[in-house]
């Protein structure tokens, strides 16, 4: 009687961490940016539900929602010490929402490259209670609770989550538009055609390379719309030949991703607001490509 009991028990658990379980991944890849550190997390928290004693428990997702957030939190604290040993700028690692229907069908808060890149910069509780209230909804007094805080501390957390956003983020331009010069500012980086390049770049943008010393990467941002578009020029007739793009959906944005003899060697991803680029986001380290290739 006690097998079958453990039996009913354990498959319950199954399904209730199943059906929770794109929530969680949500949840920590939106706080850590990081794909592989969220499936970890992830992992973490069914091995610890299996564990618990659930009998008390009333609701198994929030439950969880709380195991996954702490869980990230401590990830993102020891990930800070680990990315001070990164080579060059540290940027978000993409996904491809048009196949990721876990992070594609949830509201695409707090999913943007620009927006994780910016959340980055706040301290992991911050980022945890900015993601709870904008991607996910939750209600103050359940995000003082998951954060063992006050609901007074809940609410100025995510006010001073967004005020810092809103000082670095510009209202984004539509999916076309946005598409549109993305397709310019990718031609005339191939061509480096400087005048073109100045144009549809805001004249304050920065050029971010995340390669963690991979060659070309250049291992500092660029600043300025002529420091960029002079960069890309020099840099245009040793990098592009040779190469093929294709467009995806990284993190709800159109993307483009450069592949060398079948190998994906970047993926270009852009901020722009109606005075133009913002923000171009380089991604050539390896690892952060690598569940691109197949997709």
């Amino acid at each position: 009687m006690h097998a079958d009991h453990d039996t009913a028990s354990l498959e319950q658990a199954t399904e209730d961490f199943s059906s929770a379980r794109s929530q969680l991944f949500g949840i920590a890849y939106r706080i850590l940016g990081s794909v592989a550190e969220a499936e970890d997390i992830v992992q973490d928290a069914w091995l610890r539900w299996q564990k618990t004693d659930r009998a008390d428990i009333r609701e198994p997702a929030a439950f969880l929602a709380t195991m996954t957030t702490r869980l990230a939190i401590n990830t993102a604290q020891s990930a800070r010490v680990r990315r001070e040993t990164y080579i060059g700028p540290w940027l978000p690692e993409p996904v491809d929402t048009s196949l990721d229907p876990q992070l594609g069908a949830e509201r695409a808060e707090a999913l943007e490259m620009a927006v994780l890149f910016l959340l980055e910069k706040l301290n992991p509780v911050e980022r945890a209670a900015y993601v709870l209230r904008q991607a996910f909804d939750y209600p103050y007094k359940q995000i003082a609770d998951i954060l063992d805080s006050s609901e007074a501390n809940a609410r100025q957390l995510v006010s001073r989550a967004r005020k810092h956003l809103a000082a670095e983020h510009r209202e984004p331009a539509t999916p076309a538009a946005h598409r549109r010069l993305l397709e310019v500012f990718l031609e005339a980086a191939k061509t480096g055609n400087m005048p073109v390049l100045e144009d549809v770049l805001a004249e304050d943008a920065v050029s971010y390379t995340d390669g963690n010393g991979a060659r070309n990467a250049a291992k500092s941002p660029v600043f300025g719309s002529e420091s960029i578009a002079g960069f890309l020029a020099a840099f245009a007739p040793r990098f592009w030949p040779g190469t093929e793009t294709r467009w995806i959906e990284a993190n709800g944005r159109p993307a483009a991703l450069v592949s060398s003899h079948g190998k994906p060697v970047v993926l270009l991803s852009v901020e722009v607001s109606e005075r133009g680029i913002e923000r171009a986001m380089w991604i050539m380290n390896p690892d952060k490509l690598s569940r691109l290739a197949t997709s």
